[in-house]
């Protein structure tokens, strides 16, 4: 497809760079960095080097990774929403009242980003933070959000990403994940039973701007061993939606101009 007059062939490149380094490849040699993003070995090191001078990127002189200065891109952007700000005392009051974990996140691409969140005790293998990612048809919070996606959205949504087997439980077919997040969209929230992770259940709903979209969503998180799902529905849905519609609460006076992602 033809590149508008303004496009920046180089930044792109760039930045398929910085994004080659993942929770799976926290190291990547030359090659491994030419390979992921399609570019020559010469233009790959390039890259690398001009990100190690700005000191977004350290290297041994074998391996590269991505040096503690990244996170400087991610805050820039977390910094200007007022989502996080607002959200999290309400978070905080939930966790207490619940004494379950929770979290915030936004849908970014086809994944889920956090944005906010409140432990109580570490339940899953990989430590969550902030700027954490998943994909989003294996979570509670990105399942509310796809539910609220319009019909085109949604199937360029499934024709386009992998649905892989995380555990097995976990919903893989388009078919069958539509009919999931059309059971999510009627009743208003989602319940995802070790899907993500085996051990782990997490229970979402959104939060919506002041036309309706959802354009973020809390969840609880607990593992299996503590609650059934229907334990989780009948205790945790109804704090958690008096969270949810609190913070849209706080959202619509604290930032009535600023879009919450």
């Amino acid at each position: 497809m033809p590149r508008e007059p303004y496009y920046v062939q180089s930044l792109e490149r760039g930045l398929a760079v910085i994004r080659a380094f993942d929770a799976r490849n926290p190291e990547l040699t030359l090659s491994d960095v030419a390979r992921a993003c399609g570019l020559t070995r010469a233009a790959a090191r390039r890259f690398l080097l001009t990100l190690t001078d700005l000191g977004y990127v350290r290297t041994d002189g074998r391996l590269f990774s991505l040096a503690p200065r990244i996170l400087e891109l991610g805050y820039s952007y977390l910094s200007s929403l007022s989502l996080p700000e607002v959200a999290e005392p309400h978070l905080e009051r939930l966790v207490a009242e619940v004494r379950e974990s929770s979290s915030m996140s936004v849908l970014d691409g086809d994944d889920i980003v956090y944005v906010a969140r409140v432990p109580t005790s570490r339940i899953m293998r990989v430590a969550i933070n902030v700027g954490t990612r998943f994909p989003a048809y294996a979570t509670s919070m990105g399942r509310v959000m796809l539910a609220a996606l319009s019909e085109p959205e949604l199937d360029a949504y499934l024709a386009r990403v992998k649905l892989e087997r995380l555990t097995d439980r976990t919903i893989c077919t388009p078919d069958t994940l539509r009919a999931e997040l059309r059971q999510v969209h009627l009743q208003g929230h989602s319940i995802v039973d070790q899907e993500l992770e085996e051990g782990l259940r997490a229970i979402a709903a959104p939060i919506r701007d002041r036309t309706g979209a959802a354009t973020g969503a809390v969840n609880v998180s607990v593992h299996a061993a503590r609650a059934t799902v229907d334990e989780i529905r009948e205790r945790l849905l109804p704090p958690l939606l008096a969270a949810t519609a609190a913070i849209e609460a706080d959202l619509r006076v604290a930032a009535p101009r600023r879009t919450i992602a």
